[in-house]
């Protein structure tokens, strides 16, 4: 997949689930496991198909323990070989405060490797 997020991946270990908010009759929840997140957006793996340009509501366990509510907006799907999709995801209407958390475990991490 080729890279065309502004801001720097950071590996985050969670699960979410998620609901698509365009389809009322897509209320069934789907396990994804994170695989990066940054300001802009977030990567995941899941077993399911889902629609690129549709939006998706989930609760994000981020570093600290504490659950955002999000909304994730599908912009990349690739299939693997295993059948498993990986799906590449822009934050919508995310509140600046959240996105100031991530932007602050960005620079954590980023000094603990000696970066900053």
């Amino acid at each position: 997949m080729v890279e065309k997020r502004d801001g720097r991946r950071m590996s985050l270990t969670a699960q979410l689930f998620i609901k698509n908010v365009n389809d009322e009759n897509d209320k069934e929840e789907v396990k994804i496991e994170v695989l990066d997140v940054s300001r802009s957006g977030v990567g995941f793996m899941c077993s399911a198909p889902l629609s690129i340009g549709a939006v998706y509501e989930a609760q994000l366990k981020i570093w600290t323990d504490e659950v955002i509510h999000v909304f994730l907006k599908i912009v990349r799907i690739e299939q693997t070989e295993n059948e498993e999709y990986i799906c590449g995801t822009i934050f919508v209407g995310m509140p600046e405060i959240n996105a100031k958390k991530i932007e602050i475990y960005d620079l954590v991490e980023r000094i603990k490797e000696g970066e900053a």
